[in-house]
């Protein structure tokens, strides 16, 4: 169960990111204000079968931004639920840069990096991933202030996944159904609104994931 820690943080053995042909964000001088505050897990995608896996375990999760002392960087809280246990990361943060903007996660042994893309709407946040292995695996994770737009995440979420060629079989939404680790409040009044549930299909278990049917799609 440990090894979920590493899906919203991303997965271990990166290579740092290098050519996105489906848009990277451009940091300008508010970028580092707009990513302060609470972001709320909803999809991730990934063409390595471990880290799929891995996504199929998990019911919610969130971010929580803040500033540091460094101007260039945004200091991250991670927390994810997975069986009966919220894990929390706190080794994460944005770096911010005049060419990109960055998720590092910093381990014992290696570097994870992420590049955020850019979306239609400022209460999307999207990172994407490359994983070095006997060939390169793509990712994607998306988070959102709230959930109340889901279909609409959806379809952001869908479009991004298939410019980078991954499918609906490797795509995993979270179903958010319990509150071991839900957000008790969020700033600047956003909660995280979730449609009802009979509009959300459950995750199979562990091992069981079929072609088609996407882990937790919401409909």
């Amino acid at each position: 169960m440990a090894t979920v820690a590493t899906i919203l943080g991303l997965a271990a053995l990166l290579s740092p990111t290098t050519a996105f042909p489906c848009g990277a964000l451009r940091p300008d001088n508010t970028t580092a204000s707009k990513l302060l505050g609470t972001w709320l897990y909803v999809a991730g995608a990934a063409q390595f079968p471990q880290h799929l896996l891995e996504m199929l375990l998990i019911d919610h999760g969130h971010l929580h931004v803040e500033p540091s002392a460094g101007a260039q960087e945004l200091l991250i809280t991670q927390r994810v639920a997975a069986g009966d246990q919220c894990l929390t990361n706190n080794s994460t943060y944005f770096h911010i840069a005049a060419g990109n903007a960055t998720l590092v996660k910093h381990a014992k042994t290696h570097q994870t990096v992420g590049t955020l893309m850019n979306l239609s709407s400022e209460d999307l946040l999207l990172i994407q991933y490359q994983l070095q292995r006997e060939r390169t695996y793509l990712g994607l994770y998306l988070y959102a202030r709230n959930l109340s737009g889901i279909r609409a995440q959806r379809e952001e979420f869908e479009r991004h996944a298939k410019c980078l060629g991954l499918s609906e079989e490797e795509t995993v939404y979270a179903p958010w159904k319990t509150e071991l680790c839900q957000v008790k409040e969020i700033e600047k009044g956003n909660s995280p609104h979730a449609e009802p549930a009979a509009a959300v299909t459950p995750s199979p278990p562990p091992g069981t994931h079929q072609p088609g049917s996407a882990g937790n799609t919401p409909r």
